[in-house]
Formats: structure tokens, C-alpha cells, sequence
């Protein structure tokens, strides 16, 4: 019965974050996060531009340019300024996170990963479960 709720509670969660991506201006992928502790959305990222950069995220040879955030690291630099803090929160994110976000991961105590696309590369999701984070894909259902 818990399992189940929980299940209820990741897809809702996962959907939100991929409504969530919609607000990205990149072509290649859109990538959506929200970070929940006790319930309640504490942060939310989408991969886009630093602030006050054009919204523009693809080169003109259609490749990701250099500086774009991901958006674990946007959610996450989002509860760095703010008076929350990740300590055993869920990070729910439309793909698995790279290894660079899984270093911001582990960094900001967040307890749990759930995603629901995985990444062609893993390294992110083994350095994640080194560090004794746990990692759940959940497939969400597209109709």
C-alpha cells in the first residue's frame, strides 16, 4: 500500500517536472526538476541560459553551447539562495542526471533521485549510487 502511494506520488511529481521543461527554451531537449521535501515543492529548474544570457541554447551548428545549466544545477542554486535547504529531499528530474549535476547532487544532501528518461551516458546515476543516493527510474506513461 505505501509503494503504491509513493508510486502515485513520483508520477505526479515526474509529470509536473516534464510540464515543467516545457518553459525551456532549448530545441535539442528540454529537461525539467523539482526538488520536494516533506511534501512541498522547494525548488524548480529547467535547462536554459545563465540570466541575463539571449535564450538561446543551441549553437549554429544545432549543438548545446557550453554554458547552459542543467536543470538539477538551476533548482538546485535556486535553494542555495533561498532559506531552505535539500537535507533528505527528493530531486524528481524528466532525465537521468549527468556527472556533473550528480556532484551538485550529493553535494546538496539531496537523499533521492527519480527520473524517467535515461541519459546515453550512466556515470551520473553510478557516481550517485557510490555516493549511497537512491536512484529510482520510474516510466511515465505517454497516451
Amino acid at each position: 500500500m505505501e509503494d503504491e502511494k509513493q508510486l502515485a506520488l513520483d508520477l505526479r511529481y515526474l509529470r509536473m517536472a516534464e510540464i515543467w521543461a516545457e518553459n525551456s527554451y532549448c530545441i535539442r531537449r528540454q529537461v525539467g526538476a523539482l526538488i520536494v521535501k516533506d511534501k512541498s515543492i522547494i525548488s524548480d529548474g529547467y535547462n536554459g541560459t545563465p540570466a541575463g544570457f539571449e535564450n538561446i541554447c543551441e549553437d549554429e551548428n544545432g549543438m548545446t553551447k557550453q554554458y547552459v545549466l542543467h536543470a538539477e544545477a538551476n533548482a538546485i542554486t535556486k535553494v542555495a539562495s533561498s532559506t531552505n535547504d535539500c537535507s533528505g529531499a527528493t530531486l524528481y528530474v524528466t532525465d537521468s542526471p549527468c556527472l556533473e549535476c550528480a556532484k551538485l547532487i550529493i553535494q546538496s544532501r539531496i537523499s533521492r533521485v527519480v527520473y524517467s528518461r535515461a541519459y546515453r551516458l550512466s556515470d551520473g546515476i553510478d557516481l550517485l549510487k557510490r555516493a549511497g543516493i537512491r536512484v529510482d527510474f520510474v516510466q511515465l506513461n505517454k497516451e
